[in-house]
């Protein structure tokens, strides 16, 4: 008799302590949504008083990322309205290339030949070259379109990953606004068509969780796009080389459009914000550079949504974790 009531008593214990435990437990998670929330309307006080200044017509979609919750939402401006893409679309286009290699129907080692008759000007280094016949790997060419945003590296994509195909890989992952724009003339050539800000935030917060591709092609893709050679006029201007090397982006400018999307990880390498910014003026059209308001605008939401999140401690547990990249002191030089 006492030997059962004293099991009886034991459940009881045993029960008011899960009770307890479930109890402190929901009390911490609805502490880390109060939490979340406040950052995220602190996110959107940053955007809505920038963009503002900056003038033009804006979209925006700004989620943050902390444990394996759901993104929260800070941002959502106009965020499904379809848009010029410029070189924003070069992810979709990386990410229908990186696809087909998962599938084995490529391999970053195989070659393409650089001809005079693919070169295009404008945004890249290719056409610096004067002189061409190189054979170069996918993976050149991947690098090239990613960091420095290359144009001519559009073409050669084509060649090993036709405009349908990106645009057949797309749908089958989801994207409905994300597009390429086939050229007629010929199957191999296209135009960086739409997307909209959401696809493209969701694009990126797809890749830095894994979800995407395989783990090689999602390590090569995020560290490509964090590379301290690449775009730094925009979100990562106002920053130390160690924190630009925690923000994988792609930036897009294309006659009234300046476009900006990207991933902000921790210190420890874990992905904790994912942005992407829209934005077309009336004028302006001919300012690539750093004084553009929309690319101003950028730089400030970039430093001060980054000091936002770092300070509180936001990331994701169930996404891919990036090492940090740091310059050598000497400048990766060695006697």
């Amino acid at each position: 008799m006492e030997r059962r009531d004293v099991i009886k008593l034991g459940a009881a214990v045993t029960a008011g302590g899960a009770v307890l435990g479930a109890s402190s437990s929901a009390h911490a998670e609805q502490a880390t949504a109060q939490a979340a929330s406040t950052i995220a309307s602190q996110i959107r006080s940053v955007y809505t008083t920038e963009t503002t200044k900056a003038g033009g017509t804006w979209q925006g979609y700004v989620t943050l990322l902390n444990g394996t919750a759901a993104p929260v939402v800070a941002v959502d401006h106009s965020s499904r309205s379809v848009q010029t893409a410029a070189s924003i679309n070069k992810l979709g286009i990386a990410l229908g290339v990186l696809d087909k290699i998962d599938r084995g129907e490529l391999a970053l080692d195989d070659r393409i030949t650089l001809t005079p008759d693919i070169i295009l000007t404008g945004s890249g280094f290719y056409f610096h070259q004067t002189a061409y016949g190189d054979e170069i790997t996918v993976a050149n060419v991947l690098v090239a379109m990613l960091l420095t945003s290359d144009n001519t590296s559009v073409r050669l994509c084509g060649l090993v990953c036709p405009p349908a195909e990106i645009n057949e890989t797309l749908a089958a992952k989801g994207f409905t606004a994300t597009r390429v724009e086939p050229n007629p003339a010929n199957p191999a050539r296209m135009w960086l068509g739409d997307t909209t800000t959401y696809e493209t935030n969701d694009l990126l917060t797809r890749l830095a969780k894994g979800e995407l591709l395989s783990a090689g092609s999602t390590s090569f893709f995020l560290n490509v796009l964090k590379g301290l050679s690449g775009y730094h006029d925009g979100f990562r201007r106002n920053m130390s080389s160690v924190e630009r090397a925690r923000i994988a982006m792609k930036y897009g400018a294309d006659d009234a459009t300046r476009s900006e999307s990207g991933v902000v990880y921790s210190a420890s390498g874990a992905p904790a914000l994912v942005y992407s910014f829209m934005a077309q003026y009336t004028n302006h059209w001919g300012n690539y550079g750093a004084t553009h308001p929309a690319v101003q605008a950028h730089a400030v939401m970039g430093r001060k949504m980054f000091d936002i999140v770092n300070a509180a401690g936001l990331a994701a547990t169930d996404a891919v974790t990036l090492e940090v990249e740091q310059e050598a002191l000497n400048g990766g030089l060695t006697q």
